[in-house]
């Protein structure tokens, strides 16, 4: 099966800074592939590069098997690009800004209609779709600004952190669009995202650090790369709790998430000896159990062993 993006050292550089250095990604036709990083690791740089905005400065790359520096508007016309900022038309209703934009990508004026309402179905706009998109909430502006990325019906989008200051709610949502666009319509989708807990959504993940991948693979395969287990605890206080695991033998770290902690061991914990050590502090515990290592914790984990 061909790629739908492949790049070989790819690299740009902004004065000295290298924001994308050395770059291999390769991105499976009809799958969802995160980007995820933190901020200036290079993401929003390698979409720019790709989507044809920026030339790189060393490297190859393709899209859907077309070269990116010698025939980028042939990219162009297999692509939607939603950047950080996707310029909406605040007086425009929901309706007139997918007009719009059918009008900018050239889709014929006779299938305007039927798109446009396929769009409004599949983005759940319908009902908003007479409402200027400057009175449109941020969840719903990154909805909108999705279906006007997906007008023209793409093989390939690429997003940049599109669910940026969107409510949980909104975030999930969008995600559901991306996924039915994946499944019913067999696009390919390249998003960035800083947030960890997105990767899990993705069919595979590049982790990116200084303008390079630490890693490829399934979220269940990079799981696999942190060394030993997991533990999830529930007991209180949860700061005397968190201080008194930490000084067990064995415990290479600890972390707090919502009401529970994560205990990362070498090995697994009797829940009596942590019953016994966390009593003697006064700590009472409720459960523990093992679970698989959440994104942030193999991030973080790579982040060190880079390092």
């Amino acid at each position: 099966m061909q790629e739908a993006i492949v790049t070989n050292d790819l690299t740009r550089s902004f004065g000295p800074i290298r924001a994308v250095a050395g770059l291999n990604l390769r991105v499976p036709r009809g799958q969802i592939f995160g980007l995820v990083g933190p901020d200036g690791a290079g993401k929003t740089t390698a979409l720019r590069l790709l989507c044809g905005a920026l030339r790189p400065h060393g490297g190859h790359a393709t899209v859907m098997g077309i070269d990116v520096v010698r025939d980028p508007e042939a990219v162009r016309r297999h692509i939607g690009y939603m950047p950080q900022r996707f310029s909406l038309y605040g007086d425009l209703t929901v309706r007139e800004n997918l007009h719009f934009f059918a009008e900018i990508y050239g889709v014929p004026r006779a299938a305007h209609t039927t798109l446009i309402e396929r769009l409004l179905t599949f983005s759940r706009l319908g009902p908003f779709q007479q409402r200027r998109a400057e009175a449109l909430s941020g969840g719903m502006k990154q909805k909108l600004a999705l279906a006007c990325s997906l007008i023209h019906r793409p093989d390939l989008l690429l997003l940049d952190e599109p669910t940026t200051g969107v409510d949980p709610v909104s975030r999930r949502e969008f995600w559901d669009i991306l996924r039915d666009a994946v499944v019913q319509d067999g696009m390919t989708v390249l998003v960035s995202t800083p947030y960890m807990d997105e990767a899990d959504r993705c069919h595979q993940v590049g982790f990116m650090r200084e303008g390079k991948l630490m890693a490829v693979g399934t979220p269940r395969e990079l799981q696999q790369l942190l060394p030993g287990i997991v533990l999830e605890l529930q007991a209180r206080p949860y700061h005397a709790a968190q201080e008194c695991v930490r000084m067990l033998p064995g415990v290479r770290g600890v972390q707090l998430f919502g009401d529970r902690i994560h205990v990362i061991a070498d090995e697994l914990l009797a829940e009596e000896l942590l019953r016994t050590h966390l009593s003697a502090v006064g700590v009472t515990l409720s459960s523990v159990r093992q679970i698989q290592p959440t994104m942030e914790e193999v991030f973080m984990y790579l982040q060190r062993t880079a390092a």
